[in-house]
């Protein structure tokens, strides 16, 4: 494997998540004033797209990966940015203020809680009332074309095993309830679809795919070449005139 570059690794999630950036911050809705929490930001391209918007205010990037946020503030400092802050700890069980945020906001982040009630429950107190939630998670399995060509090195599920965590949170009557009983109001889930283009040809796609930071470590040392072929043979189905264009389904769901 080559050298981890995570400048370029942070660019490499905005090709895979940045198209739903409108979208989600269309629902936000974030005022200049507000005080913004971004559940599990990342590099933080979120956290400091909603400071550029909450100038008067000040945004909170939550993430449990500290490496991911030493990275998240060096951006913010090169881009001046003085009104964020990034904390490393577990949304679900996380000492954020009480009442401490006008709005909450999370590209992908919330799929992975242990117990998404009692996550949501703690995100619901760190909001003031009245605030709101706003976050995109990955739709159904059927509607996404990146995870079957990961699938090509992912190590199999065993027979019955449940759904790979990634769609915990695809089905939007489930949604629902979990955030009812996290006492949020008024939920809404509106599918979301982009396209994420991976490179001219199959060969870039799976570069890309081996490069990125989310799928290293399904790769095991010295199984690179077998990686890539797989990766390729796999990219290939999605091969068009204008590049390897992949589907990509959200949810995007907006709760009070």
């Amino acid at each position: 494997m080559s050298a981890f570059d995570r400048v370029e690794d942070a660019a490499r999630y905005e090709v895979v998540c940045g198209g739903f950036d409108p979208a989600l911050f269309r629902a936000a809705s974030v005022r200049p004033a507000d005080r913004v929490l971004d559940i599990g930001c990342g590099y933080g391209a979120t956290t400091r797209h909603a400071a550029r918007l909450a100038a008067d205010g000040h945004v909170l990037g939550n993430d449990i990966v500290e490496p991911l946020l030493a990275q998240a503030r060096a951006f913010a400092d090169d881009e001046g940015l003085r009104n964020v802050t990034f904390e490393a700890g577990d949304a679900q069980a996380h000492p954020f203020p009480t009442g401490g945020f006008d709005v909450a906001i999370s590209r992908f982040g919330v799929m992975f809680f242990r117990d998404p009630a009692a996550a949501f429950a703690n995100v619901r107190r760190a909001l003031r009332d009245g605030g709101r939630l706003v976050f995109a998670t990955i739709g159904p399995p059927d509607g996404n074309d990146l995870p079957k060509v990961i699938a090509s090195v992912a190590p199999p599920r065993p027979a019955g095993a449940p759904p790979a965590d990634v769609h915990s949170l695809a089905d939007p009557d489930r949604i629902a309830a979990v955030l009812g009983k996290a006492g949020f109001r008024q939920v809404h889930a509106e599918p979301v679809e982009i396209h994420i283009d991976l490179g001219p040809d199959a060969e870039a796609a799976a570069a890309f795919v081996l490069a990125w930071g989310a799928s290293r470590d399904l790769v095991g040392e010295g199984e690179e070449r077998k990686a890539r072929a797989a990766l390729t043979d796999a990219a290939r189905a999605f091969e068009t005139p204008e590049g390897v264009r992949l589907r990509s389904t959200a949810w995007l769901v907006v709760a009070s």
